[in-house]
């Protein structure tokens, strides 16, 4: 999958970044309404790592423009979230991007996540009796977010990192998420419009409720040559007591599933998941 897919905006995020871009208003509660108002520059710092974290290093002008800011305003919120370590800039200090405190940030949410450090053995056991790579993946909006990753001992495989995105229709992990949702809610969690990621990506919202539906009939989703052309990937869901919003997925390339290897890969991700 291309390392450059970005953040898909959902209509709840549309509604996100108007309510952001209204003059700043009082937190909720300070008028005596129940009403959440974003405060304007909190959102804009935000948004600037939003914006770094998936289109990478840009220039102040692209970040204004993009942002729908004054210049003036945007180089001063760029300067004192440098000063401060979130960013930083290259060698002509016209592109910024992300900082090492986000890093930091980032790795400390994943060490101290409580799903993470409970299925580490699991991926531990589904890497080592693969030999596949296997990750641990979270629903954010229409994205799913890499959490935890075991890499495969094999030199042909899947290249990924913990902390990136991948589109929620395209992948065994969010598919294997949607399948747990009411039709309609798994529809909220779609962009308007589903991108083809590659030539095999399902793009019609009705042929992938078809497929969601099937992922409900058999207990496991697959991306089959969806995400990453000549790579099948498999996926569970994690059922947990305050809803479903985990997954764990192997990832195969074709080439090796021959010989009933698809049949016994899927029953070992099954019953590991069945122990969580």
């Amino acid at each position: 999958m291309a390392a450059g897919v970005g953040r898909t905006r959902t209509r709840a995020t549309d509604a996100w970044a108007a309510s952001a871009a209204e003059p700043e208003e009082p937190d909720a509660g300070d008028d005596g309404s129940d009403e959440y108002r974003p405060v304007k520059s909190a959102a804009r710092v935000l948004e600037v790592l939003e914006t770094l974290a998936t289109e990478g290093p840009l220039n102040l002008r692209d970040l204004a423009a993009h942002l729908h800011v004054p210049k003036s305003s945007m180089h001063a919120l760029l300067r004192t979230m440098q000063w401060r370590g979130w960013l930083e800039t290259d060698a002509t200090g016209t592109l910024y991007g992300l900082g090492l405190r986000s890093l930091l940030a980032g790795s400390a949410y994943v060490d101290g996540d409580a799903v993470v450090r409970q299925t580490a053995a699991v991926l531990d056991q589904l890497a080592a009796r693969t030999g596949e790579t296997v990750h641990l993946g979270r629903l954010e909006g229409s994205d799913v977010v890499y959490l935890a990753k075991r890499e495969s001992i094999h030199p042909l495989r899947l290249f990924s990192s913990v902390g990136r995105r991948l589109p929620v229709h395209a992948v065994s992990l969010g598919k294997a998420l949607l399948a747990e949702m009411p039709p309609d809610r798994a529809l909220a969690h779609l962009p308007e419009q589903l991108q083809a990621v590659t030539p095999k990506t399902i793009t019609d919202p009705a042929r992938l409720m078809e497929d969601l539906e099937q992922v409900r009939r058999r207990g496991y989703a697959i991306d089959d040559e969806e995400a990453t052309v000549g790579l099948r990937c498999f996926g569970v869901a994690l059922r947990g007591r305050t809803g479903t919003r985990d997954a764990i997925s192997i990832s195969v390339p074709v080439v090796r599933l021959g010989d009933g290897r698809e049949e016994e890969i899927v029953e070992l991700l099954l019953r590991a998941t069945a122990t969580l």
